[in-house]
């Protein structure tokens, strides 16, 4: 038997959990400018998963690299939902 699936699938889905609170606290103090650190993070964790011979580990970090890359359309969602008052709207950052 082979664990290996549910082991990915496992992560796939704290790695998912853990991007919903971080898409949320980088619009808040940031806003949607930052999608472009997503970006580079999301490519490099891909590129570096190629590279890595381990089945499990390299699946991590690519899922990883593609929650990155989803974070870029969550977090101009994230300003959408802030708008219609979905979320609170941080007092102090600069429009």
């Amino acid at each position: 038997m082979s664990f290996e699936g549910i082991l990915i699938g496992f992560f796939a889905f704290i790695i998912i959990g853990i991007f919903h609170p971080i898409v949320i606290k980088t619009e808040y103090y940031f806003g949607k400018k930052t999608w472009p650190i997503f970006l580079i993070l999301g490519i490099i964790f891909i590129i570096i998963s190629i590279f890595i011979n381990n089945t499990l580990i390299s699946s991590m970090i690519s899922i990883t690299g593609f929650s990155c890359l989803w974070s870029i359309h969550e977090i101009i969602e994230q300003e959408e939902r802030v708008k219609k008052g979905w979320f609170p709207k941080n007092p102090n950052k600069k429009n």
